[in-house]
């Protein structure tokens, strides 16, 4: 093998290690903000879990206090903070300039901040914190929990900032949950499925009748030959990947006799 060509290998194969370099580092930077899960819910859920994940993102300092802000505007009813292992969760609770009126009666309070202290995560480690709700708001579209998570150094990461329609997301973003309609995701699955379910039995019939046994039957002998031919043409891709790898090998060869 020349010269030449062991460099430009050498070459290839550095610029690939750079660009999986890159990829791996913008995973593990995107990785790093404070995130809410799920990130979505039904406008009026209830009875449901809110988990924040906060990740380390220093090398040389722990996480010893995590901040987060409830929303007083649109207020999450009925909070429940769930223990911790190592860290002490303290509530503070604030008096709502509108007050939200349920079946149980009128609320005129609720959870505005939530701060857990005591514990630490260490570098390359993270921690869930699970926040209970009783009920969830009707009346807007996000919910926006403003984060501050501060480092045994002194240093404060305030996950705060919030992107426009169509912007790209901030440098600290803060967590968000998007509020959808309610039963909408429900319905549209529910009527995909028995849309599909209808075609299929009524597919079946035309072939068979009106017998639902032969309906069921042929059916069933469409999902086989179905199935049968998928096994036909996964194998023909086989057969082909083989023959191109051998071809390449062949002409690698040839090529590398002649430049010898």
């Amino acid at each position: 093998m020349s010269t030449t060509r062991t460099t430009s290998m050498r070459r290839a194969g550095a610029v690939l290690a750079l660009a999986a370099a890159g990829v791996l580092a913008a995973a593990g930077a995107a990785s790093a903000h404070v995130t809410v899960h799920p990130d979505s819910y039904a406008k009026g859920a209830t009875d449901g879990l809110l988990s924040f994940r906060v990740p380390n993102e220093e090398d040389t300092a722990d996480t010893t206090k995590v901040q987060v802000f409830l929303p007083t505007d649109h207020p999450l009813l009925g909070v429940l903070v769930s223990p911790r292992d190592g860290w002490t969760a303290k509530v503070t609770t604030t008096k709502l300039k509108t007050p939200v009126k349920t079946d149980d009666g009128t609320i005129t309070e609720a959870v505005s901040e939530i701060t857990w202290t005591g514990g630490k995560i260490g570098a390359g480690q993270y921690e869930d914190f699970d926040v209970a709700f009783g009920q969830l708001p009707e009346d807007t579209d996000q919910l926006t929990f403003k984060t501050l998570q501060t480092y045994s150094d002194g240093k404060t990461v305030r996950w705060i900032e919030e992107a426009a329609a169509g912007d790209d997301e901030p440098e600290d973003p803060a967590p968000v949950v998007k509020l959808t309609a309610k039963g909408a995701a429900d319905s549209a699955d529910s009527g995909d499925s028995e849309d599909s379910e209808d075609s299929d039995t009524t597919a079946a019939t035309a072939k068979s009748g009106d017998d639902p046994a032969e309906a069921a039957t042929a059916a069933a002998d469409d999902s086989d030959s179905t199935a049968r031919g998928l096994g036909i043409a996964g194998l023909i891709v086989g057969v082909l990947g083989l023959a191109a790898a051998a071809f390449a090998v062949v002409r690698t060869r040839a090529t590398a006799s002649g430049a010898e």
